[in-house]
């Protein structure tokens, strides 16, 4: 072999050192990065084992629920405020017991008058067990409004048709999931767990946004006649609030 033809091999060589040297880098980055992504999803996984899965046949029945109440799906801001402005859609109380997402805009912390109570209900039962306030990640919207979240949310329900989104009749809200103890949130499961028994709520658990996401049937009001205090704790105006009387459970075990 002459001297140029070894020169050739030796560079040939080199070359064919280097590409199986970058290919072997490519290989073991794209190899890190499957692990730590599939690593993320097992934990995520292991965190979610929700009592209320989100389904095709809870959406079925929350426009059921809109549709037997005739409401309409609010479809932009002008029907919003005229919803308000008749008393049909009333604002979310802020309290010691509960708290709103900064990001959720003051026009959209309204909702149905029996799903203001139930959140109210709700507040302060956890308030009375946890001594710490829960939040409403969102509440009532319009249909642009939802049309416009899906651009960016691949799992919101559509803004119209028989799944689509409860939060446009305002009888729906988001409470914070994300960052609640194990016990916390085994605490709003067993609570929702008893009314949903009775027909008064429609839940789901949302895994991509991890929120409570509550129905409220308009029967709330009467159950709430009959079995909630009327003289109930009210954090909005002290720190020290009385353990609560009645739990939701307890009072379904109470009834014949």
């Amino acid at each position: 072999m002459n001297t140029i033809s070894q020169g050739r091999f030796a560079l040939l060589f080199l070359l064919a050192v280097a590409l199986c040297s970058q290919a072997f880098a490519v290989t073991s980055t794209t190899t890190h990065r499957v692990r730590r992504t599939t690593r993320r999803r097992h934990i995520g996984n292991i965190l979610y084992h929700p009592m209320f899965r989100p389904t095709h046949e809870s959406l079925l029945r929350q426009n059921e629920e809109i549709d037997r109440l005739e409401l309409p799906r609010i479809q932009d801001d002008a029907e919003l405020e005229e919803l308000k402005a008749s008393g049909e859609l009333v604002p979310i109380r802020e309290s010691l017991a509960l708290r709103f997402d900064p990001r959720l805009d003051p026009s959209r912390r309204y909702c149905r008058p029996w799903t203001a109570d139930f959140v109210k209900d709700l507040s302060e039962a956890y308030y009375n067990e946890f001594h710490t306030s829960i939040q409403v990640n969102s509440a009532v919207r319009t249909a642009q409004g939802q049309k416009n979240l899906r651009r960016h949310n691949r799992n919101a329900a559509p803004e119209s048709g028989e799944t689509g989104s409860s939060h446009l009749a305002g009888i729906t809200v988001d409470i914070q999931r994300r960052g609640l103890s194990r016990e916390q949130i085994q605490f709003v499961e067993l609570y929702l767990l008893a009314l949903n028994n009775q027909g008064l709520v429609e839940p789901e658990e949302e895994r991509h946004e991890w929120v409570f996401h509550i129905m409220v049937s308009d029967r709330y009001e009467g159950w709430r006649a009959l079995n909630v205090p009327p003289a109930q704790a009210q954090p909005e105006q002290s720190a020290s609030v009385p353990a609560a009387e009645v739990q939701p459970a307890s009072l379904v075990a109470q009834q014949p």
